[in-house]
């Protein structure tokens, strides 16, 4: 097989730093989403360990790299099951904390025939009291981190000393409470938002005013948003133009952690100095691949699975201005 720019570069995995959700969903595939109140009968169940950190770290693992997963769990059974099932996956879960006296953080989540999903979260405000010392040392054992919102204090520490160490300093931008992301996103080296986290940042729904406006706010930054089926954009800082890369069309059976899946891809492929547009490609096909399969991230693909894929991506040209919606 001859090589490829997506192919991962020559020596041992690249190793990525993931900070944030751990959590234990119960999965419901149903024909459609409740209207209203009465009781819905689903024809297929699963229970599975993932969140945002989690699904990404699992997704580096499959695309040959290694992932390290700094969560919190309870002292439950809920917690075992979440830290076995993850390490099960090939994370690295040493540095996962038992926070004592807390309840681990569960989900029930419904997943229609069409992809959509209706989630019912839980989270202990008790699993992040404890805030471990992040040193520069400690994350330089690393090639890059990625962090989401869910437990900002720690997520603020491992940016700080990804920029010290010069590392990757990567935010998976999701929907977070008040001010959270704008504290987060100066310690950043590139953030990565989803539609409604830039909507609701930029106060618009045009994506690519949204881009821009964002890019202005935190300009020290890498920028991008994603849009699901409408793609990604994101600023291109050696041109100054906004790009625009479409989604690859598939069949969507289970749109759940196609969000993570592409910020675990991305944040590899950063690791690995993939050049942008081609990470942006990469982590593009490794979500729509996931969205195929039913079960949350388990619909992770591996790396020769996402580069056959895009062997045969003939749509995905990357343009400038306003995507089509």
């Amino acid at each position: 097989m001859t090589s490829s720019v997506f192919d991962p570069p020559p020596g041992p995995p690249r190793r990525v730093l993931c900070v944030g959700a751990a959590v234990l969903d119960t999965l419901f595939r149903v024909r459609a989403l409740p209207a209203g109140q009465g009781k819905i009968l689903p024809y297929e169940m699963l229970q599975i360990a993932e969140g945002m950190a989690s699904s990404a770290a699992y997704a580096i693992v499959r695309l040959g790299g290694a992932a390290s997963l700094w969560g919190a769990v309870g002292e439950d059974a809920a917690g075992e099951r979440i830290i076995a099932d993850l390490g099960n996956s090939g994370i690295d879960t040493s540095g996962m904390l038992r926070a004592e006296g807390a309840r681990s953080a569960i989900a029930t989540i419904l997943i229609d025939d069409r992809g959509e999903r209706l989630i019912v979260p839980f989270y202990d405000e008790r699993l992040h009291d404890t805030v471990r010392p992040v040193t520069e040392r400690e994350v330089s054992a690393f090639d890059a981190v990625l962090v989401d919102v869910r437990w900002p204090k720690l997520a603020l520490r491992t940016l700080i000393a990804a920029g010290k160490a010069g590392k990757p300093a990567i935010l998976d931008g999701d929907v977070a409470g008040e001010g959270i992301i704008e504290m987060l996103a100066p310690a950043a080296s590139h953030v990565v938002f989803s539609q409604p986290a830039a909507e609701r940042l930029a106060g618009t729904a045009d994506l690519v005013e949204s881009v821009g406006l964002l890019k202005r706010k935190f300009e020290h930054a890498f920028i991008s948003v994603t849009a699901g089926e409408h793609g990604c954009l994101w600023f291109d800082d050696r041109s100054g133009a906004i790009r625009h890369l479409a989604a690859p069309k598939v069949r969507a059976i289970d749109t759940l952690a196609a969000g993570d899946i592409f910020h675990g891809a991305f944040a590899l492929t950063i690791a690995e100095g993939m050049p942008i547009e081609e990470s942006m490609r990469l982590s593009s096909m490794a979500a729509a691949l996931k969205c195929q399969v039913f079960g949350g991230r388990i619909g992770a693909p591996t790396r020769a699975e996402v580069r056959d894929a895009l062997q045969d991506w003939n749509i995905g040209a990357v343009s400038a201005g306003e995507p089509t919606i």
